[in-house]
């Protein structure tokens, strides 16, 4: 009878399921942390994990207990504080109380803290975030692969090894090889117990006999456990797997009028975004373009951290965006999408033709552009001017952020699920 042992070593998340199941239990306060968290702090240290505390109130379990009951009368010696008809709170200490309780004196309960690691955090913090409407009627460029089972191989490494059929086929081969000598053996064993039973056994013949029978019995243990013929390996072939193809264009303006203060507000918005279509998505592509009299197409690190500034013309970001669109992306292979963040100045003349450029020439092409106007303490055109292209295509979004602590439920408002906003529309 074979025997295998598993002797693999437990993870180190063997709690993995329970924790799930407590953080589902508390999610709204999970949530709240997680909010309060993004108000506080950095939104570039994001990528961590949280403490989580819930207070001991909504994790004490309820107790019945068993009070005296009935009525009692009680003698108050030496009384100076109840008349007759006052009536007697109850002994808060007897039976059937609840838990204990932080007070000045006796002991309390500490709230219950715990940790989430960062892909919890991330995943709590973007559940109801999604690009919209990430889809095309035309899908290309097969970018992702997945491996797929394509039956059994005869070699392979040790990791792919089937350990059942391999069994399966070295039982099958041991009882072929050696049930024609198994049944020799036990003919041998018959005839030397006959023998050996008779009153004056022939000593020639039983010695011949356990002879033959030790050498069936060796010629059986050499059967090999399992053979190299044996042995059958998983055989995986890559499966190509369509996928919807997105491109994030990344506007911010770096002109005079954006200071420092701005600036960082800016960077932060972006750095969730960026921080969220990694996570959430693997053939999204991002381009990233600064501007102020004229734009330019950065990288990452110089889109953030670039000292340069200027004058401000929003319309030449715009028209940038539009000719990387013409050259790199077939709108009709990319799902195309445009964020732009701005304190709103811009130099008067341009308002309109940032206008012109947004209905004639961008919007038809976008799946999404929102745009994010930062610390406006006066009315600005631009807004104005973005009012009316809202209105004629309903794919073109616009929030203002007065703060840091906006730049969350901002972004949470510009890339929230449509099936949730629907839930919250109908409560």
């Amino acid at each position: 009878m074979a025997r295998i042992v598993d002797r693999r070593m437990d993870g180190r998340n063997k709690s993995a399921v329970n924790r799930k199941r407590l953080i589902r239990r508390y999610q709204a306060q999970v949530k709240k942390a997680v909010t309060e968290a993004i108000a506080r702090r950095s939104i570039t240290g994001t990528d961590e994990g949280e403490v989580i505390n819930i207070p001991a109130k909504d994790i004490s379990e309820p107790q019945i207990g068993i009070g005296r009951g009935g009525l009692s009368e009680q003698v108050l010696p030496g009384n100076k504080e109840f008349s007759r008809g006052d009536r007697i709170e109850r002994n808060k200490s007897g039976a059937g109380g609840g838990g204990s309780e932080a007070s000045d004196s006796g002991e309390g309960e500490d709230d219950f803290s715990f940790e989430i690691s960062r892909d919890e955090y991330l995943d709590i913090l973007f559940e109801e975030l999604a690009l919209p409407d990430l889809i095309k009627t035309k899908v290309v460029h097969q970018k992702t692969a997945k491996p797929v089972r394509a039956g059994f191989s005869n070699t392979g490494v040790p990791a792919n090894l089937n350990l059942s059929r391999t069994m399966r086929l070295a039982k099958g081969r041991r009882l072929a090889m050696t049930l024609p000598m198994q049944r020799e053996l036990a003919e041998k064993e018959e005839q030397l117990e006959e023998e050996e039973s008779k009153p004056i056994p022939n000593q020639l013949l039983t010695r011949r006999l356990r002879e033959e029978i030790a050498a069936l019995r060796s010629r059986v243990l050499s059967i090999p456990f399992i053979d190299d013929h044996d042995l059958r390996f998983n055989q995986f072939v890559v499966n190509p797997k369509p996928s919807s193809q997105a491109v994030m264009f990344c506007l911010l303006d770096v002109s005079g009028s954006m200071t420092q203060s701005i600036k960082d507000i800016a960077k932060r918005f972006f750095i969730l975004l960026h921080l969220f279509l990694n996570r959430s998505y693997e053939t999204v592509e991002l381009v990233f373009i600064r501007h102020h009299t004229t734009a330019k197409e950065v990288d990452e690190e110089e889109f953030f951290y670039s000292k340069e500034t200027g004058g401000t013309i929003v319309s030449s970001a715009l028209e940038l965006c539009n000719d990387i669109i013409d050259e790199r992306y077939d709108v009709a292979d990319w799902n195309i999408y445009v964020a732009q963040a701005s304190d709103g100045d811009n130099w008067g003349a341009d308002d309109a033709v940032c206008e012109k450029i947004l209905v004639d020439k961008l919007m038809p092409k976008l799946q999404y552009f929102a745009y994010v106007e930062i610390e406006s303490n006066y009315p600005k055109k631009l807004w104005d001017y973005y009012e009316n292209v809202a209105r004629i295509h309903p794919e073109f979004a616009m929030r203002k952020i007065n703060g840091v602590t906006d730049i969350y439920p901002v972004f949470h408002e510009l890339f929230k699920r449509k099936d949730v906003a629907a839930m919250g529309a109908h409560a």
